[in-house]
C-alpha cells in the first residue's frame, strides 16, 4: 500500500509544469525552412497523451491540434517575422503555454544582376521574338525586375515576384528595337543595375535595283559599262553578283552595307539583258532584268567623249520594282538620272560664230568646238549669258 500511496502523492508534483519552444535554425534567413519543437521536460516519447499546438502571434499554424511535438515549415519569409509559441493539452484538457520566442527572418539583398538573351548572343532577325532574361545570384524575398532601353533609359516593364530571374519579351523585332539594353534587380535594399546588352537586329536584304552607267546616249564597243547594284534595305555586309544573260561576271563586296558596283569593258557579245543579286546571309534577292542594245565600235573623234568635266559623261539606264520608276530598257535616249538638266555649247563654222543652247538628248548635227567652250568655261559665261553677249 505504501508505494502506491507515495505515487499518488508525487503524481500532481511531477508533473511537467513548463513547455519551451525551439526553433531550427533560430536565425533563418528568406526561403529557407524552419522546424519548430515544442519540448516538455520528463516527457518520453512513449506518452501519447498530450496534444500540441503552434502559434505566432495570435494565429495557429500549420493543422492545428496534433499529437506530434513538431512543426516543419517549408519556407520562411521576411513577412514570417514574428513571435511564437506552442501550447500542449491533456488528456484532462489541461493547456500548458511555452514562452514566448522572437523569430526574424533575415533577408538576402540581391547580387551579381545579368541580363542575357534567347537568342543567346544579341543578334535576333527582324520580325522574331526575342527575350531579354534578368537574373540574379543572390537575393531572397519579392524581388522587382526592370528593364530599360537605351543608355539614357526608357523604361520598358517592371515585374515583382519571388524568384531568381524573369524575362521580358518582344513578340516581333523591329529595326527600330535594335538598341543597348540592361535590366535592375531590388528587394528593398537598394537597386542594382546589369550591364548593357547590344541587340542587333538583322534584316534580309530587299530587291536589288540595277543600273547601267554608260559614257554616252549610244553604247559601243570598247565603252566602260558600269553595272551598279543597290539593295535599299539589308544588314551588312552584302554580296552583290553581276550577271548577263545568267552567266556570271564578277562580285563586289560592300561591307558597310549600300550598293557595289563592277566594271565591264564592252564588246560584240555584250547585247542583252544584265542582273544582279544581292545576298547578306538572311536570303538572295534578284533584281528586274536591264536590256542592253549598243552599235559597233565608237568613233575616234567622239565629241563626248573628249569634253571635259563638268559636262555629264555618262548615260544611266535603270530598273526598279517600283512603279513609276524607268522601265528596264536600254534606248538610244539621255535618261539622265534625278532633276537636273545640262546644256552643251556648239559651234557653227560658216561666217560668224553662233552659241545655242541645247538640252542632253537633243540630236546632235553640228561639230562641238572645244575651243569655244573652253572659252566659255574660262569666263565662267553659262550659254544664256554668251548668247547676251553676242
Amino acid at each position: 500500500m505504501l508505494p502506491r500511496l507515495l505515487l499518488l502523492i508525487c503524481a500532481p508534483l511531477c508533473e511537467p509544469a513548463e513547455l519551451f519552444l525551439i526553433a531550427s535554425p533560430s536565425h533563418p534567413t528568406e526561403g529557407s525552412p524552419v522546424t519548430l519543437t515544442c519540448k516538455m521536460p520528463f516527457l518520453q516519447s512513449s506518452d501519447a497523451q498530450f496534444q500540441f499546438c503552434f502559434f505566432r502571434d495570435t494565429r495557429a499554424l500549420g493543422p492545428g491540434w496534433s499529437s506530434s511535438p513538431k512543426l516543419q515549415i517549408a519556407a520562411m519569409w521576411k513577412e514570417d517575422t514574428g513571435s511564437y509559441w506552442c501550447e500542449a493539452q491533456t488528456m484532462a484538457s489541461k493547456v500548458l503555454r511555452s514562452r514566448r520566442s522572437q523569430i526574424n527572418v533575415h533577408r538576402v539583398p540581391v547580387a551579381d544582376v545579368s541580363l542575357e538573351t534567347q537568342p543567346p548572343g544579341g543578334q535576333v532577325m527582324e520580325g522574331d521574338r526575342l527575350v531579354l532574361i534578368c537574373s540574379v545570384a543572390m537575393g531572397t524575398g519579392d524581388i522587382t525586375f526592370l528593364w530599360y532601353k537605351g543608355a539614357v533609359g526608357l523604361n520598358l516593364q517592371s515585374k515583382t515576384q519571388r524568384s531568381l530571374t524573369a524575362e521580358y519579351e518582344i513578340p516581333s523585332v523591329r529595326e527600330s528595337d535594335a538598341e543597348q539594353y540592361y535590366c535592375v534587380a531590388e528587394n528593398g535594399y537598394g537597386p542594382s543595375p546589369s550591364g548593357l546588352v547590344s541587340i542587333t537586329v538583322r534584316i534580309p536584304v530587299s530587291r536589288p535595283i540595277l543600273m547601267l552607267r554608260a559614257p554616252r546616249a549610244q553604247a559601243a564597243v570598247e565603252d566602260v559599262l558600269e553595272l551598279h547594284c543597290e539593295a535599299l534595305r539589308g544588314s551588312p555586309p552584302i554580296l552583290y553578283w553581276f550577271y548577263h544573260e545568267d552567266i556570271t561576271l564578277g562580285s563586289r563586296s560592300a561591307p558597310s552595307g549600300g550598293g557595289a558596283s563592277f566594271n565591264l569593258s564592252l564588246t560584240e557579245e555584250h547585247s542583252g539583258n544584265y542582273s544582279c543579286e544581292a545576298n547578306n546571309g538572311l536570303g538572295a534577292q534578284r533584281s528586274e532584268a536591264v536590256t542592253l542594245n549598243f552599235t559597233g565600235r565608237r568613233s575616234a573623234r567622239d565629241p563626248l567623249r573628249s569634253l571635259p568635266s563638268p559636262l555629264p559623261q555618262e548615260f544611266t539606264y535603270l530598273n526598279s520594282p517600283t512603279p513609276g520608276q524607268l522601265q528596264p530598257i536600254y534606248e538610244n535616249v539621255n535618261v539622265v538620272s534625278g532633276d537636273e538638266v545640262y546644256s552643251l555649247a556648239y559651234y557653227n563654222q560658216p561666217e560668224q560664230e553662233s552659241v545655242a543652247a541645247e538640252t542632253l538628248g537633243t540630236h546632235m548635227e553640228d561639230k562641238v568646238s572645244l575651243d569655244i567652250y573652253s572659252r566659255l568655261r574660262k569666263a565662267n559665261i553659262t550659254d544664256v549669258d554668251y548668247e547676251d553677249a553676242m
